[in-house]
């Protein structure tokens, strides 16, 4: 799988809740992907930070259009 494969799904939470798309990853020394940047959608991001980083071991699953994660 490639980032870009990645970067076309939406990030949602165990809730339901979209979350927003990734932007960017954090990449530890080793070469492993540690974190995604995510983008927030704008009715999270309104009184927030446009940012969220989610950790690798937040993520339950990844499907065909969705991540899905733990918050």
């Amino acid at each position: 799988m490639h980032l870009s494969d990645l970067q076309a799904k939406d990030i949602v939470s165990l809730n339901g809740t979209n979350i927003g798309r990734i932007i960017d990853v954090i990449i530890d020394e080793n070469g492993n992907m540690k974190t995604l940047v995510i983008q927030k959608n704008k009715i999270i991001n309104f009184f927030h930070s446009s940012e969220v980083e989610i950790k690798w071991e937040q993520i339950k699953k990844i499907g065909d259009d969705v991540i899905l994660v733990n918050l």
